[in-house]
């Protein structure tokens, strides 16, 4: 009975966590000193949140069990993508040649991460309401 409210609510969970992210990547897109390891400052790194993917087969065995989860996130994870290097000797970061590694946070990348993230948001608000409507109605079927 409550389960499409319980998919709902994990795909909340789930956007609100990818806004967060994506909030963490724009805050640091100029952060050239996130992680110290061997004595040398590294860049920030952008973050990007993994979600598990399921095969139908998987899906209906779920349904067949009625443990219907919703969406999970199986991790935060590193951007692998190589940082850019920008001529800059003034900064106090910069090596010998006077480059800067910069991370590699693109900010329109992330603002449509964001607004993706923002509009399955506002879906799943409109799915859980019509679910609390169909539940509120049947509720006044039984009066």
């Amino acid at each position: 009975m409550f389960d499409s409210m319980n998919v709902s609510s994990s795909a909340l969970t789930m956007q609100r966590l990818r806004m967060d992210v994506a909030s963490s990547n724009i805050a640091n897109a100029d952060t050239t000193r996130a992680e110290l390891v061997n004595g040398e400052w590294q860049p920030y790194q952008r973050k990007m949140v993994v979600q598990q993917s399921q095969s139908f087969s998987s899906h209906l065995n779920r349904a067949k069990e009625q443990l219907n989860e919703g969406v999970v996130a199986t991790g935060i994870v590193n951007d692998q993508t190589p940082s850019s290097l920008i001529y800059d000797p003034t900064h106090p970061d910069a090596n010998d040649l006077g480059y800067v590694a910069k991370p590699n946070v693109d900010i329109a990348r992330e603002m449509v991460d964001m607004t993706s993230a923002t509009r399955s948001y506002e879906a799943n608000v409109t799915a859980l309401q019509a679910s609390k409507n169909m539940l509120m109605k049947s509720l006044e079927i039984g009066r």
